[in-house]
């Protein structure tokens, strides 16, 4: 018989702990803006920054699949005091892809795009795999409907793993650079494109760099490993590990029959534990953690992080690593108090 050893939580770990340690957070993931009636929000933005606020947050991002947030931004800053609150864009099907025109735009429009993300649902290697349980059996949308490759997977935005990189691409990565105020998200491309994107953003003088929780959940420690030693931060946010993962939504495609599992083939697994793992290896300075929340299914963001934070407590990590997770390393991400 195999004698269990006892199970060791670490002490002084609380309720009150885990909302003391919100003081000064920010979330660099929130979705609280205007979105397709088949995937309501829990909140608006200006509920969302009073939400972080009052909790003694500092700072919110707001993500959006369908427009620029930073226009979004400047209004949430002009309607709720003693906060801030940024925005960016994210290059999906929407804007056209791969489209420095949009760039350009965004990081002049409003407050001015904190980030440019490649892609969210909007990547060849996401629009590709997304798809639905049929007769008991994940299905890409590919599959299902033709319509769909023409429509959105022969649009989506790919990464060269090796080689020219295009023109367009050379074109962003420059005004990336030229505009330090920014920080590139790799979004939701393949382990390699993330890979080949933070090694072009140190070509290209790129100084802040995050590896979005997509690229984490399928990543090796080892390939996290290198992209922070390369200087990138690494996103875990507490969407990917939610009990909603598995439900079909349609968060970025306007006919309802494309619908999708966010659980697709050779998504996150481990749970919680694994982060925390991952974390722990990686190193808390090179981390960051979010929520990824502001869909109804969901807590509303602000108690999203606290619970992501008390897990993290209850699997090991110090109250000085939860703090750069939340606070010092967004700061520095977001080119505040330097």
């Amino acid at each position: 018989m195999v004698k269990m050893s006892p199970m060791m939580l670490p002490e002084g770990r609380s309720f009150e702990l885990s909302q003391g340690l919100l003081q000064g957070a920010i979330d660099i993931h929130v979705h609280a803006t205007p979105h397709l009636p088949s995937s309501p929000r829990r909140l608006d933005p200006i509920q969302a920054a009073i939400e972080a606020r009052d909790a003694g947050m500092q700072s919110i991002v707001l993500m959006d699949v369908f427009q620029m947030t930073n226009g979004v931004a400047w209004i949430v800053n002009r309607a709720v005091p003693h906060f801030k609150v940024f925005g960016g864009l994210i290059l999906n099907t929407a804007y056209g892809g791969l489209n420095p025109r949009a760039v350009k735009t965004a990081i002049r429009y409003g407050d001015g795009a904190k980030f440019i993300s490649f892609g969210a649902h909007s990547t060849y290697f996401q629009a590709s795999r997304e798809g639905r349980i049929v007769d008991g059996k994940f299905t890409p949308l590919k599959d299902l409907y033709p319509d769909f490759n023409k429509e959105e997977v022969d649009r989506a935005i790919s990464i060269p793993v090796e080689g020219p990189i295009g023109d367009e691409l050379e074109e962003i990565l420059g005004l990336i650079s030229d505009n330090p105020q920014v920080f590139l998200n790799t979004g939701h491309v393949s382990v390699d494109e993330a890979i080949r994107l933070v090694d072009l953003a140190q070509e290209f003088g790129i100084e802040k760099v995050l590896v979005a929780t997509a690229v984490t959940a399928i990543a090796s420690t080892e390939q996290l490993q290198y992209m922070a030693g390369k200087g990138a931060f690494i996103e875990y946010t507490m969407g990917a590990f939610t009990h909603t993962t598995p439900i079909p939504k349609t968060h970025y495609y306007v006919e309802l029959e494309y619908a999708a599992d966010e659980d697709m083939a050779g998504a996150v697994g481990g749970g919680i534990r694994k982060a925390a793992e991952q974390i722990q290896e990686v190193g808390t300075e090179r981390c960051i953690i979010a929520t990824d929340f502001g869909g109804y299914t969901l807590p509303a963001p602000v108690e999203g992080m606290r619970g992501f934070i008390a897990s993290l407590l209850d699997l090991g990590i110090k109250e000085d690593g939860i703090r750069q997770l939340v606070k010092s390393n967004p700061e520095k991400l977001l080119g505040l108090h330097q």
